[in-house]
Parts: C-alpha cells; structure tokens; sequence
C-alpha cells in the first residue's frame, strides 16, 4: 500500500477534526446529502481547509485499497475493451511512482504526460501526483514546434510518451528524459526509460514526506481561442479539492457509470475523466473512435449501462441526426460542457430520452462556477445558477459597476477554492486578471431575478451592429434550428453605414449543397425567427477554424472578415469575391463604400469566397 501523507488535525480548520481523509469524505458527503436542494448545499457548504493534501495518497488510496469496483473501463474502436478497479489502479500507480522516482523525478520536476486514453495515462497523473511532480497535460496531436514551445516555456524535465509520440522529441531542442510506452524490443532509447519496467517495481510506495496543499501540481495550457496559449497553474487542492464544485453540478454519485467525451491534454479530460469521478466514487467510462458514430456510441452505452453523460455541442448535434430512441435505457445524468448548447439540441434529447441537458459554465482557471445541478428547473438557454463555494457577480466593464448583463467575475471575499493561482511565468496577465479584487473570467452573461445566468458570450465575441450589442451565441442558436445547418458561428463583417453586421460562417448537414437556393433559404429563415436588427445580412459556406480542442477560433473568422471588407467595411483585400455565390473575380473593390456583397459586380471566371448577402436576393429585400 502507499503511505497516506497527510494526518492534518483540526488545528488546520477551526471547528474540524479528523484525517484529511475524513474531513474531504465529509465535505464531500455533505453535497452528495442536498444534490437535489442546491439552496441547502450553499448553506452548508464551505471549502476544506488543508495544509497539506494529496489526491493520490489522501483520498484515492483509502477509497481505493480493497475496492474491487471498476474505476475506468476502456472500449477501443475495435470493439475490444478492458476495466480495472480501484485497487488495481492503486497498485499500478505506486509501481509507476516508483519507476519514475527511479528514473529521477523528484517533488517538483515538470513531467510532460503526452497520452491519448489509455491506462498509462491515469496511472501515470496518479504516480506524478503521489511524486509531488507537476504535470503539463499535453495533447498527442502536437508537433516538434508546439512541443518545442511547450517544453521550454513549461521547463520539462520529463515526458511519459508512447513511442511514436516519444520520437518527436527528436526534433524539439530542449532536453527531457522520455519514459517511453510499447518501447521496442530493441530498448527505449538512449538516455530514455521503459515504462513497462514499472511491472517489477513494489506495489508499495512511500512518498518522500506530505504534500502541501499550495504546491503546484498542474500546468495547463488553454486552447487559445484569441491569443497564444497560456499556461494556467493550479495547485493540490484548487483542482483536486475545487472539483467538488464540479461534482456537484453533474450529479455524480457512488456506483455511477460515467461517460465524457474529451480529449487528454486539455482540462475538461481532468474535470470528467479524472478528478471529478473519484470525488464521487464513479467509475470512468472511455470510449476511443477514429470515426464519431452515434449508433455505435449508444450501443455501447446500453451494454455499459452508462448512467452519466457529458459532451461538447459538437457531439449532441451529431448525436440528435441519430435516432435517440434506439438507446432504451438513457443516462439519467446528461450535460453539456465547452461552448455553451443550443436550445433546439436541449429540446429534442428531452422530447427523446426524457432527460434535460444541463449546461455548466467552468473554465480551465476554475472549477464549475455556474451550472444547471440536477433537481433545478432548467431555464431554456441558461446555464445555471452558482454553484456552492462560489460567488459569481456580473460586472459593466465600462463603469466597473455591478449589472444585470456584464462579464462574468468572481468575489474573493473568500476565494474560492477551485481557483487558478495565475499564469505561471506571466505576471502582467495574472494582475490583469485579478484586477479591482475579484477574478475576471472574460466571458459575458446576463442574470434574471431568480440568479439565473445565460450565456451571452466572450468579451472579444460581442460585437456592435448599427449600436445594438449582438451575441454570436444567441443568432447561432437560431441558426442551428434550421435543418440544413450542422455548425454556425457568427461573427461582425465590416460595413460602412452600420459598422459591422452579422454574418454566418455554416457548415451544412448531409444531403444540403452550398448554393444560392440554400442560402436564401437560411436567410429567409434567420429573417422570419430573429428582430430585424438582429438578422444574419451575410453568410457563407465554410469549415469552422477549430483550436485543437475543438473550440470555434471566431478570432480568425474576424480577422478573415476585416480582410475581405476592410477595416471600415467598404474596401475588401485584392481578390476577394462576395455576393452572388462568390464565383469570379472581385468586382468594384477598389471602390470606397461598396464592396460585391454591397452590391458590386460579382461576376467573373475562377474561385473565390463563397458569400451571401441578403441583397442579392429580391425576395429578402421586402
């Protein structure tokens, strides 16, 4: 067995008593008792107080130790699969903790986890974490130049890698020892380690003494939807600890079979697939695809008997072009995560499976701060109310005052637990973010008198169109309604009289065509469903620019717009077609005030942008 760490008294908090273990397990219970009274669980709920805590050996290893329960369950896209429990992910980490010790990781060292969704992967967050390691979660996707900058910036010491992704370190210029997964037979490598060594080591493991709770332990770099990468810290207790919030808004309990679909690397991974299930005692259901099929994906479902669900948007739209109904025994616990679901998704998965999704808002700086837990009337469009151990006030950027629409921020009068630290190695940006006392999420919301939130969007997503302020959620919600669109995502094209209008970047469904017709027909359905000023004056056909993470990058699509109609809506770039379907050259783009989409010539021979506007069409001018 591992050696539990910490035997913190009631010396550290005021009033408890009792092992770490016993008092998180109380606090822990204690929202597991109101899970459907979110009134009750704020009332009594506060953040542990810990000096020191450590998620392997205080919390996994004593609910671990004899539990012969699964913890995960992996089904690989072959149909084959394979579970562990508890006890033998127990066992498994302290051989692996061990190993790493061996191949020099100390309380400290950066150790890079480079995994996709397999075993490995939770062995390996488990042994860094009983190390007293910091771990940068890190996607395979990468290459050597993102890997370069990532090793660099986040001083990597090590990297636990399989071997093909372990070869790319060949062309990164920074040193790390690589614990190298499937090794060939040959060996591992110069200088590197197999982690199939880890097999010989004792399943006893002894840490090195306690882990203080204000280490850090995670460095995670976010998505970067409008800027470079940051690396946000977080600490042994403000992930592992905070994500109590978290559990509470999915519901999770005992005995729950649990599914997520995320990728390892990014932070939602360690919310659903890590920490948050082993808080509440779950078991982590994976399902690795090469292709989405949402027939397979319920089939699996059904034989797992999955119980709880959580997916990004992108998914449920995938998964309501499937027939729900064929699932006869759905999750009772379904959730949305990652950009905020619209409506129209929400209504169908409640009209098939009888069950609401409900929305959360979190980010990879924050535990879940606002969500929809389970017993709370569901408000179409809205993502909740705040979660215990949080205060959310909504502030006029302007004024700095507080107000009914405003960007999201956080009191920290007290602060909140599961709470990033800052971003390691920027202390400009942190200050920035905790400017004027509290934490600035820049993400902007409204809130109704019953303390509901709904999304409105990023601070650098609204957009002003003829001096109304426009949320890209709202008129892509309505977009998404109708049939022939898979995807949108709105954002302001440059216009002379008005500043900007909305236009729509679509990716089509199945069986509908990229042509005028269909075009029109968006447009006439966007007229007749939103307030005239409102109303898309633009559209185009188009892939979504993704960060790796699946997050729309609108940064691009703005910047793409300003390119085709200039800066001040009148001068597209040399060579760019729009208006009328986009096939020929541009028409009067030299001059002022007019671009094709604003009524110039668009006609002409060879490729161009495939715009819309709702001026070519006569029956729209009405």
């Amino acid at each position: 067995m591992a050696t539990v760490q910490s035997d913190d008294t009631g010396a550290s908090q005021a009033g408890s008593a009792g092992t770490v273990t016993e008092r998180f397990r109380t606090v822990r219970d204690t929202l597991l008792t109101h899970r459907l009274d979110i009134d009750a669980a704020r009332r009594d709920f506060a953040w542990p107080e810990f000096e020191h805590f450590n998620f392997a050996s205080d919390w996994f290893d004593p609910m671990a130790e004899g539990n012969d329960d699964p913890a995960l369950w992996i089904i690989e896209g072959d149909g084959s699969e394979q579970s562990w429990s508890f006890d033998q992910l127990r066992r498994r980490s302290n051989q692996v903790a061990a190993l790493l010790r061996r191949a020099g990781v100390r309380r400290g060292s950066r150790v890079m986890v480079m995994l996709g969704n397999r075993v490995e992967l939770w062995e390996t967050m488990l042994a860094g974490i009983r190390l007293g390691a910091v771990l940068l979660p890190t996607t395979v996707q990468l290459g050597p130049k993102d890997l370069e900058d990532r090793a660099v910036r986040g001083e990597a010491d090590f990297v636990v890698a399989a071997a093909d992704d372990a070869a790319k370190f060949d062309d990164v210029d920074h040193p790390v020892v690589r614990v190298v997964i499937d090794a060939p037979a040959s060996g591992p490598g110069e200088g590197a380690v197999a982690y199939a060594d880890a097999a010989v080591e004792s399943e006893d493991f002894e840490a090195d003494g306690p882990t203080r709770a204000d280490e850090l332990l995670l460095l995670y770099f976010t998505s970067g939807t409008t800027s470079k990468a940051k690396m946000v810290a977080h600490t042994h207790v403000s992930y592992p600890v905070g994500h109590l919030s978290t559990m509470y808004w999915m519901g999770l309990e005992p005995g729950d079979r649990h599914l997520n679909i995320a990728s390892p690397g990014w932070a939602k991974h360690a919310w659903s697939n890590f920490f948050t299930p082993w808080i509440a005692g779950a078991c982590v259901v994976i399902c690795n695809y090469t292709r989405f099929d949402a027939a397979e994906l319920m089939g699996v479902m059904e034989r797992v008997g999955i119980t709880s669900f959580c997916a990004p948007p992108t998914v449920w739209r995938m998964l309501i072009q499937a027939d729900l109904g064929t699932l006869r025994t759905p999750p009772q616990k379904a959730l949305g995560a990652g950009e905020p679901l619209n409506p129209e998704v929400i209504a169908i998965v409640e009209r098939e499976w009888g069950v609401s999704i409900r929305d959360g808002f979190g980010q990879t700086e924050t535990t879940l701060q606002i969500g929809n837990p389970p017993g709370a009337q569901v408000k179409p469009g809205s993502m909740g109310i705040a979660m215990p151990g949080f205060d959310p006030v909504l502030i006029d950027p302007a004024t700095g005052e507080e107000t009914a629409e405003g960007e999201i921020c956080l009191r920290m009068d007290p602060r909140p637990l599961g709470l990033t630290t800052g971003y390691w190695g920027d202390e400009a940006r942190t200050a920035e973010a905790f400017i004027d006392g509290v934490y600035h999420t820049g993400d902007v919301a409204t809130k109704d008198a019953d303390g509901v939130y709904t999304y409105v969007g990023r601070a650098d997503d609204v957009f002003k169109a003829s001096d109304y302020r426009l949320s890209p959620f709202e008129l892509e919600s309505v977009l998404i309604e109708h049939e022939a669109v898979a995807e949108a995502a709105v954002v302001p094209s440059p216009e002379p009289l008005r500043l900007a209008v909305p236009k729509a970047y679509v990716v089509l469904r199945g069986g509908f065509e990229a042509t005028a017709e269909t075009a029109e027909d968006i447009l006439r359905f966007c007229r007749e469903n939103l307030a005239p000023y409102k109303r898309i004056r633009r559209i185009e056909f188009s892939d979504l620019p993704k960060t790796i993470s699946g997050k729309i990058r609108r940064v691009e699509l703005r910047a793409r717009e300003r390119e085709l109609h200039g800066e001040a809506g009148g001068v597209p770039s040399t060579g760019a077609v729009v208006g009328s379907g986009g096939a020929g050259a541009a028409g009067t783009a030299g001059a002022p005030g007019t671009s094709a989409a604003d009524g110039g010539d668009p006609a002409g021979e060879g490729a161009g942008v495939r715009e819309w506007a709702d001026t070519d069409f006569p029956s729209l001018k009405r």
